[in-house]
């Protein structure tokens, strides 16, 4: 039994984009479920990284512009907490702010998109990609040097429609987010890890609250899954240790195989000539410590030069 009264009312904040929303009334159905006499509400919110949509992240300010007008609602006590897809929270978190719990994650990969090839490999010399990341374009440049790419930006629906206006001859979205939005028909390929590793806690959502709020801590824990907990965990431990953010090629995977942890990472130039790969294992107990001892690997290996060359550190 808790220590805390049940809640009473329980407020979200969310960014306004339809896959946001999505996830925010997803976090909202399960506490229902759980605290059946809560009200809960959700405060949609604008983010700068919303609203400029003509530089890349990495020339902006990085993925922390997606959080911080929530974490404002947080700390005036406009929200008690905020729901974030996991590959856009900063390995860092700022002073006073804790990620509370971290739910069942959904496929992980990312998705080939496009309405004339069937495959990466099917694109003939020249065609243009389009992307928002930083290591899917490493990735890709590597195995597929051929490919042109440019940036895209915007929420998953302008990607989209950019594509269909026939801008892009293909882009890459994350699988999970077509999936939440009953969108998965539009997916022609998943790309397998070997081909491009996710970003660190990709398809996985996570709440965030101040750190002083111990009853949410409670509140939340019914929807915590621990599988996906530990292998976020590992994930951003190693991404932490790098001084990872989106002006970094890094990739982390970690899944369960048979009761125990394994991770995959890597950190790459942006032309994709150089790409650093690293694999390791160890039960759940020990992620976070996986992460790091595996970031040490890819260090000695040399990240910290590609790191430095990018404006990363470590």
């Amino acid at each position: 039994m808790s220590q805390f009264p049940a809640p009473q009312l329980i407020r979200i904040a969310t960014r306004e984009s339809r896959l946001a929303l999505w996830q925010a009334e997803h976090v909202k159905a399960r506490l229902e479920a759980v605290w059946p006499g809560c009200k809960v509400e959700l405060l949609g919110m604008t983010t700068r990284g919303d609203q400029i949509l003509d530089r890349s992240l990495s020339k902006v300010g990085g993925k922390g512009l997606f959080v911080k007008e929530l974490e404002e609602a947080l700390l005036d006590g406009r929200a008690d907490i905020a729901v974030h897809s996991m590959k856009d929270v900063p390995a860092q978190m700022p002073d006073g702010f804790a990620l509370i719990a971290t739910l069942a994650r959904e496929r992980p990969f990312d998705a080939f998109v496009s309405n004339r090839y069937d495959s990466l490999d099917d694109m003939p010399p020249g065609t243009l990609i389009g992307t928002s990341s930083l290591r899917r374009e490493a990735q890709l440049h590597a195995l597929y040097p051929f490919l042109g790419i440019e940036p895209l930006r915007g929420n998953l629906d302008t990607r989209l429609r950019k594509l269909d206006e026939g801008k892009y001859d293909a882009i890459i979205l994350a699988a999970a987010g077509l999936q939440r939005l009953g969108l998965a028909e539009r997916i022609r390929a998943v790309l397998p890890p070997e081909v491009c590793l996710p970003a660190a806690g990709q398809g996985a959502l996570g709440i965030e609250a101040r750190a002083d709020r111990p009853e949410l801590v409670a509140w939340l824990a019914p929807l915590v899954d621990a599988g996906s907990s530990a292998c976020v965990a590992a994930e951003r431990a190693l991404t932490a240790r790098l001084g990872g953010s989106c002006e970094v090629p890094i990739g982390a995977f970690c899944e369960e195989i048979e009761g125990a942890l394994r991770l995959r990472a890597m950190v790459a130039s942006t032309d994709g000539q150089q790409i650093l790969r690293v694999e390791g294992r160890a039960g759940h107990a020990a992620a976070q410590e996986l992460g790091a001892t595996l970031a040490d690997e890819l260090l000695a290996q040399g990240a910290d030069r590609i790191l430095a060359a990018l404006g990363g550190h470590a």
